[in-house]
């Protein structure tokens, strides 16, 4: 998997981006260097892995789901008013608010080009499934968008929202695998299943990172969902456990304008020890990732490749960024 990752970072760097105006190309050239794990393509190609032996043969092909992922991120991070992205300051920081949107714009347009080099006869259905894909992340970032402004969301609605914001893109990388290894409509959709389930828990390790995150690994501010009041699932269920005392004080701290940053992490850390919200998280972290390797123990593939990508979720689990 080191040797894919290395080939898929030198097949990064070959994309046709463009040169003028500099101030269009030279963001998406930064925000596609500032590293990341590549998460994305990787489960491309252990997708295809699972029934072919060459997946440097769709090298890519997997890069379609890289850019697309960058292009959500520049375009979030104006949204959220994000001040760092991987350690480094966010597009809209360095340059501005328009030069990302319009960055953005254009990285959409190039992530449909890497599509293109799919096989001609794969073409329709890998254009299908990519565009309900990112039509779900929109929808999935407008909800996350909207409960900004509710008063309360529950876990459900929670898990929908990273269902369609995070994991419907995992679940699509490793189904473009299967559908670009030659695999059938069945196997395409219970691999799209395994990358979803593995994408809610996922998501909600990144929420647990975000509060008890080390700043330097994970990359972005440290207590950022805290600070800004966001309904992550920590949130949520903190909400729905706590007792009188404790309701109050969290009500207290979401209702301040003026505060101290660090005054109000820990306050609101040390009530998620109290109730044990890290374990809680964790628990229902796990139980997604199990509810994928069940789905992929079912399915008819080679057992090699099957260890490689429970191996390679396994690391995701236990990440610290």
């Amino acid at each position: 998997m080191k040797e894919l990752l290395q080939q898929l970072e030198g097949q990064l760097q070959k994309i046709s981006l463009g040169s003028n105006p500099q101030n269009l190309y030279d963001p998406i050239r930064y925000i596609l260097t500032l590293g990341g794990k590549r998460l994305r393509p990787m489960l491309v190609l252990l997708g295809y892995n699972l029934k072919k032996e060459d997946p440097e043969a769709v090298l890519e092909q997997a890069l379609t789901v890289e850019v697309f992922h960058n292009f959500t991120l520049m375009h979030d991070d104006i949204m959220d008013e994000a001040p760092l992205r991987r350690g480094k300051p966010t597009v809209h920081e360095k340059w501005d608010s328009t030069v990302a949107i319009l960055s953005g714009d254009t990285m959409m347009v190039k992530a449909y080009d890497q599509l293109l080099k799919t096989d001609s006869a794969l073409l329709p259905s890998a254009l299908k499934k990519f565009n309900t894909c990112a039509v779900e992340v929109c929808e999935g970032q407008q909800m996350d968008m909207n409960f900004e402004k509710e008063e309360s969301v529950n876990e459900d609605q929670y898990i929908e929202m990273i269902r369609l914001k995070t994991a419907v893109l995992l679940g699509f990388s490793l189904e473009y695998g299967g559908l670009l290894a030659g695999m059938n409509e069945d196997e395409q959709s219970q691999l799209q299943q395994v990358g979803e389930k593995a994408g809610i828990g996922f998501q909600l390790m990144d929420d647990l990172l975000d509060v008890y995150g080390d700043q330097k690994k994970f990359g972005k501010q440290v207590g950022g969902d805290i600070v800004s009041n966001k309904k992550t699932y920590l949130l949520i269920k903190a909400l729905e456990l706590a007792n009188e005392s404790q309701k109050a004080e969290l009500t207290n701290w979401l209702n301040k304008k003026d505060f101290d940053v660090s005054e109000k992490v820990d306050a609101v850390k040390r009530i998620y020890q109290e109730l044990g919200i890290y374990e809680l998280t964790q628990a229902k972290m796990n139980s997604y990732y199990d509810q994928a390797f069940a789905i992929l123990s079912r399915l008819d593939v080679k057992e090699k490749g099957k260890l490689e990508l429970i191996h390679f979720f396994e690391k995701l689990m236990k990440r610290d960024s």
